[in-house]
């Protein structure tokens, strides 16, 4: 089980997400895999390299590890592999990326030293991010108050009988049907999105409506102290349900979809 949600790391502007795994940072492969060589097929690049690579291939089971991760869809299992298993991957591609990327990946462990030390450096990261990608205080301020009340939230899915991965996909599925009438893979298709985190493209009253969505059905467990998946369950539709009575109250009074195919930045 993860220790810390999925955060964005960037290297050539390329994302490359990573979570802490045993008090260590961990990377997606195909991420970096796709930032090392362009490839418009990350998968199927590491599948070749595995075949051609015969040592790399009778290790693997040592190096990668499923670890959940969040997608614009909900958390899934994807294969990651520590640092030190990203600088065998790196042996196998024949990339002049490669030697920057390794001292990247050790900026990477000198950070994560930091950020344990001091956990605040991880929040103000994250808003520098935001920043250097033209978002406004205002939307961070509210992007950031969205990830502690998700973090909050998956906490007590996790204490509560939840499984990581595909039972944390379904109950954020419920939350957002409820909310905005469609889930987030939905909501990923009407914003015209790939592989993008879907809450970084959401508006001011999108983000809302999604805190208010999870901020209820957090409370919901907390009041009546649910245990187990089913009913975990049902408490997401029903705090979803609370914002979605909200959502349609407001679109009443306004006359216009808060649901839009609008990203909140280009």
């Amino acid at each position: 089980m993860t220790d810390s949600e999925t955060r964005i790391a960037i290297f050539h502007q390329k994302e490359i997400r990573k979570t802490i795994y045993k008090n260590e940072w961990w990377f997606v492969i195909v991420d970096v895999i796709a930032a090392l060589t362009d490839s418009q097929n990350p998968k199927q690049y590491l599948q070749n390299m595995l075949n051609r690579d015969e040592e790399l291939f009778k290790g693997w089971v040592q190096i990668e590890h499923p670890l959940p991760i969040k997608t614009a869809g909900g958390v899934q299992n994807i294969v990651c592999a520590n640092t030190e298993g990203i600088f065998r991957i790196i042996q196998s591609i024949p990339s002049p990326k490669a030697e920057p990327f390794k001292r990247w990946l050790a900026k990477v462990g000198y950070e994560r030293i930091q950020e344990i030390e001091d956990p605040e450096l991880a929040t103000k990261r994250t808003r520098a991010l935001y920043k250097a990608k033209g978002y406004p205080d205002s939307w961070i301020e509210k992007r950031m108050r969205g990830i502690a009340i998700r973090e909050e939230l998956t906490q007590e899915w996790k204490d509560r009988g939840a499984n990581e991965g595909r039972e944390y996909e379904i109950l954020t599925a419920e939350i957002s049907k409820a909310t905005f009438g469609v889930t987030p893979s939905e909501y990923r298709k009407i914003k015209s999105l790939k592989h993008q985190n879907l809450r970084d493209h959401m508006d001011d009253l999108e983000l809302i409506f999604t805190m208010l969505g999870e901020r209820a059905t957090t409370e919901i467990h907390r009041t009546e102290d649910s245990k187990g998946y089913p009913k975990l369950k049902s408490d997401a539709v029903a705090g979803g349900k609370i914002a979605g009575d909200a959502r349609t109250a407001l679109e009443t009074r306004l006359g216009k979809s808060i649901v839009t195919k609008k990203n909140f930045l280009k």
